[in-house]
């Protein structure tokens, strides 16, 4: 197990108070990483950090609104000062589209989602990129985009766009920053329960639409992706970078 054995690990993750960040997050926590969380609710930030350091891992959490680029680069500072170093950042954190026609959808809408799961992401990785190539040594981005980008997602077509430009760029760092050691990787999420995405599932309709078409007959959790986060931050994969890593029980395959 040493292998994936992350003591002395600092591991980023944006969105890690809740959902599949607060998963990723568990399993870092659960290998010896030291986890620094970024997100908007003081209450939830709060809370995030508690149940990591009930795992043992020292934790720290900021408020952050990966959207501005002030308040990225304040937050990236304060985790170095805390914790000296980034090995490993998950752009985890985003928000939902409205729910509109695109016909109806208006250019303040489709920014407020491309605001944070697209220039966020951007914002967040390219913090950490910065770091990671002035300090050397090497490090891992992840970057947390949906299987929206593999199907048609009606009347979401503003975070199916935003999730699709994670994944781009991704692909782009693994090539770009290769020669400096850092390995990058975008998790293509499905159907998983998140504050977020919880209310769609339950759905009467929905669930009886969506639930025929997945082939474990569940939804997704946030602890499914623990351990996948744990894989990508030990790096242990090596020569195993530029991946889409689809986590969404088959759906997409059925």
């Amino acid at each position: 197990m040493s292998l994936f054995d992350l003591s002395g690990h600092v591991a980023l993750v944006t969105g890690g108070n809740s959902g599949i960040g607060l998963g990723m997050a568990r399993g870092l926590a659960q290998s010896g990483a030291s986890i620094a969380v970024w997100g908007t609710n003081a209450e939830r930030n709060a809370a995030a950090v508690s149940e990591l350091e009930g795992l043992g891992a020292e934790a720290h959490a900021w408020r952050c609104d990966v959207g501005d680029e002030d308040a990225v680069a304040d937050a990236f500072a304060g985790v170095l000062e805390h914790f000296g170093r980034v090995d490993s950042c998950f752009a985890n954190a985003g928000v939902p589209g409205s729910g509109a026609a695109f016909v109806d959808t208006s250019l303040d809408d489709w920014r407020r989602v491309t605001r944070v799961n697209l220039d966020g992401a951007f914002l967040t990785l390219r913090a950490a990129a910065r770091h990671m190539v002035e300090r050397g040594g090497g490090g891992v981005l992840v970057g947390t985009s949906s299987v929206s980008t593999v199907h048609g997602a009606p009347r979401n077509e503003a975070y199916a766009a935003s999730k699709a430009g994670l994944t781009a760029i991704i692909k782009g760092l693994a090539v770009e920053l290769a020669r400096h050691g850092v390995t990058a990787h975008s998790i293509v999420a499905g159907w998983t329960e998140t504050p977020m995405a919880s209310p769609t599932l339950h759905d009467e309709r929905f669930e009886q639409a969506v639930m025929k078409r997945m082939p474990q007959r569940r939804w997704g959790a946030p602890d499914d992706f623990a351990r996948l986060a744990v894989y990508l931050a030990s790096n242990a994969g090596g020569f195993h970078t530029g991946d889409e890593i689809v986590v969404d029980g088959a759906y997409s395959i059925f």
